[in-house]
């Protein structure tokens, strides 16, 4: 055995003893078995998988493409904002509209909540997606805010298991007609909830409500 290797798995028993004696409170005199070769075998093994699940968990919370690892902080900051504004107004102004052909406030989060999955379907995955918006005025505001959260929890899931490849794929955006990236449409799905976010930011000051501040 190497020096480096015998001062790993020495330095690795030490630890263990102090955290058992230590931090667990363990009776040192149950731990006579840490002098036995079985036992350094099984601590040292047990460390090192330990390692590699820490290291296997910490890969997974990564998106696998430099584009998404990029992108994924823009992402969050516009969930938790537009989050802090669905919040901030009471369940009572829900059905709040500055003019008849206005959404109402609720109307505004519902659309926000209900097109950020369908638009991650249909652009950023190439699925084939049918709409089918929920009715607002059927749901409470506990209801807005599990379908805001559930939207938001289906393209951040996107966000970090879609691969390159797909991202390089075109697709052809419906209004404008424009052709882009699967890669670019990520941005149509932010702003498109920006637009209705800005709107519904404004009904609260409508109100006397102060918007949650902006913080990007």
């Amino acid at each position: 055995m190497s020096p480096y290797c015998f001062w790993i798995r020495n330095n690795v028993r030490e630890k263990v003893l102090y955290l058992c004696i230590v931090e667990f409170q363990l009776n040192p005199y149950l731990l006579v078995l840490l002098n036995s070769s079985k036992m350094k075998k099984l601590i040292t093994t047990a460390v090192l998988l330990g390692c590699i699940f820490i290291t296997s968990g910490q890969s997974a919370d990564i998106p696998r493409t430099p584009f998404t690892q990029m992108y994924l902080p823009v992402w969050e900051e516009a969930r938790d904002h537009c989050l802090e504004i669905a919040k901030a107004m009471p369940e009572e102004l829900y059905s709040y509209k500055p003019t008849e052909v206005s959404k109402t406030f609720g109307e505004q989060m519902v659309h926000i909540g209900y097109t950020i999955e369908l638009l991650t379907k249909r652009y950023v995955q190439g699925m084939e997606v049918v709409p089918n918006t929920p009715d607002a005025s059927k749901m409470t505001k506990e209801e807005v805010l599990e379908l805001l959260e559930s939207g938001f929890a289906y393209t951040t899931e996107v966000i970090y298991t879609i691969e390159k490849s797909q991202l390089d794929e075109n697709c052809v955006m419906y209004h404008s007609g424009n052709t882009v990236s699967r890669a670019f449409a990520f941005f149509y799905v932010q702003d498109h909830l920006t637009n209705h976010r800005a709107k519904a930011n404004l009904y609260l000051r409508m109100n006397g409500i102060d918007p949650p501040e902006y913080t990007w």
